[in-house]
């Protein structure tokens, strides 16, 4: 899959949210003293050469006008073409975004070419929309049988590393939450090189390794929420050698259990390590309904295809998608995005 970069004309989020507004002219026009004027000045003793701050009555507010109101220093950056063009621009109902919320870092994800939540629709928007669609469709197809609402559960992994598993992986999770009908939670499955949580600008936490070694944990207290609707976050967790052997536990089979149940919109995606360089994967496809094996175009074997299908036969339904595509202009699929303006 190709990354394109924004086309000529386009302005970027990035951009928007970079232009000036002019928060104190707008508190002046609302009477809001500045604040060289709310707070006593610091005058300067220098028979003993320390600040004195000097000692002033807090000034009370008229009896026929109301006290000033706390601004949230958040507005500052907002541009003026957001804010309301009536009197009533909103402060009151303002309130603190919750704490809980992760914060993923869109310019982290345009510079590495991904798919950013919100952008415009373009060719890899589009690539992803046909795997996804693939996907959806097998899994409400395995879900009368036997295997239930593991239907639910995907593994993005790879023969090798340096295929393009992760890239797809958030990838795909982005473009699933995008979805009306779901919910996505994306684990960090690659225990030894774990990069989900770097990736998207995040902080490492409590994660699948914890859960999966400490059965007084609660799987869905681990889980992160973020601010890309329909979208959350599993870490792996603290590294340990025994990963393959806490994988095989029954603990596992209790943990996705719980967290499908827990959501019954919610598909899981796992970023899994290479097949062929580490053995969990092997063992957690024993547990999903399918496995999404990336291959890279211009680097991986036929062998190497056939070597990490057979090691990841556990599930039944495995899709190959390959990554790095080199299309010519003009002739590949979604070389130029249907509905661009030229």
């Amino acid at each position: 899959m190709n990354r394109f970069p924004k086309t000529a004309g386009e302005e970027s989020l990035i951009e928007r949210a970079a232009k000036v507004y002019d928060f104190g002219a707008h508190l002046r026009a609302r009477g809001v003293p500045p604040l060289d004027e709310q707070y006593a000045p610091v005058e300067e003793n220098f028979l003993d050469d320390e600040p004195v701050a000097a000692v002033e009555e807090p000034r009370a507010a008229p009896a026929d006008q109301a006290p000033p109101r706390a601004v949230p220093p958040t507005l500052a950056a907002i541009p003026a073409e957001f804010l309301s063009d009536t009197d009533d621009d909103g402060l009151d109902e303002w309130e603190a975004p919750e704490s809980d919320v992760a914060q993923i870092d869109r310019t982290m994800l345009a510079e590495a070419g991904m798919l950013v939540p919100g952008a415009p629709v373009g060719a890899l928007a589009e690539e992803f929309r046909l795997v996804k669609r693939q996907l959806l469709l097998t899994a409400r197809e395995i879900a009368e049988g036997p295997i239930g609402q593991r239907a639910r559960t995907i593994i993005v992994g790879s023969g090798k590393p340096g295929e393009g598993k992760t890239f797809c992986a958030i990838n795909l999770a982005i473009s699933l939450a995008a979805e009306r009908d779901v919910e996505i939670l994306l684990v960090d499955g690659d225990f030894a090189k774990p990069d989900i949580m770097q990736r998207l600008g995040l902080e490492d936490s409590v994660g699948l390794l914890d859960i999966l070694g400490d059965p007084r944990l609660d799987p869905e207290s681990c889980v992160i929420r973020t601010d890309v609707p329909q979208l959350s976050l599993l870490p792996a967790g603290k590294r340990t050698h025994a990963d393959t052997e806490l994988l095989a536990s029954d603990r596992t089979e209790a943990v996705l259990d719980r967290l499908l149940e827990a959501n019954p919109r919610r598909i899981i995606i796992f970023d899994t390590p290479p097949a062929l360089a580490a053995s969990p994967a092997s063992t957690l496809a024993l547990l999903v309904g399918q496995v999404m094996l990336v291959v890279r175009a211009d680097r991986t074997t036929e062998a190497d295809v056939r070597e990490a299908v057979n090691l990841l036969d556990g599930c039944e339904q495995i899709h190959l998608v390959i990554n790095s595509v080199s299309f010519e202009p003009g002739r590949g699929r979604f070389g130029s995005y249907y509905g661009q303006e030229k």
